[in-house]
């Protein structure tokens, strides 16, 4: 059974997320702040953790930090802050996924189901990814269909795939591909995922795989 650890300080949250969550057969524990939920990560060894980032002790993105020194353990951030930067910070500090408050809890059970789904994605698979009408084989770097990616183009896209459903944010990839002195250099990442897109989408102009999130990243969605 998925442990999940629900990290909030609004009581009416831990409560209404607790039900929903064990009611699709996850098992979950509570945190009302940064401190506890770090003592539960260390004591139980959830699978994944639901975060708000606006705690009565620590920032939720510095809980982050405290996690990704140690744990490669998924987090969904749930947060009434919905600025970009916000979403930028938490993503770079580690997050896997970023949801807003209001929420719908249809939407965020789904990104609890992918991050899951990533988190237990294994070496093999990465061999066999389905794109649309494309099989990519990340391991010896083919695409069926006889499409051939510059590395620069592979480089990208093996970061999108090894990662479905998750948002890369733009920081991350142009510093991961180009380096950290063309964080900044948003053009050069756009322009290299228009080529993608024209040799993988069926539409590149209407996506289906490789989403944008205006002014955030970009997510691979199978």
């Amino acid at each position: 059974m998925t442990r999940i650890l629900v990290v909030d300080d609004e009581p009416q949250i831990l409560r209404a997320l607790r039900v929903n969550l064990v009611a699709r057969h996850y098992e979950v524990a509570v945190a009302a702040d940064g401190a506890a939920a770090l003592r539960t990560v260390v004591d139980t060894s959830p699978d994944l953790v639901i975060l708000d980032l606006g705690l009565p002790d620590l920032d939720g993105v510095d809980v982050i930090h405290g996690l990704r020194g140690w744990s490669s353990i998924p987090i969904i951030v749930l947060s009434g802050r919905a600025g970009n930067q916000d979403k930028i910070e938490a993503l770079d500090a580690g997050a896997d996924d970023y949801v807003t408050k209001p929420f719908g809890i249809g939407e965020l059970l789904a990104r609890v189901r992918a991050v899951s789904r990533r988190a237990s994605i294994q070496e093999a698979e990465l061999a066999s990814i389905q794109f649309g009408d494309h099989v990519i084989d990340l391991t010896n770097k083919t695409v069926s269909g006889d499409v051939h990616l510059t590395p620069t183009e592979w480089h990208i896209l093996d970061l999108l795939l090894r990662h479905p459903g998750k948002l890369i944010s733009q920081r991350q990839i142009l510093t991961e591909v180009w380096g950290e002195r063309f964080v900044k250099e948003t053009h050069y990442l756009r322009q290299y995922m228009a080529q993608i897109r024209r040799k993988l989408e069926h539409d590149p102009a209407r996506p289906a795989h490789l989403i944008t999130e205006a002014g955030m990243g970009y997510r691979f969605t199978p």
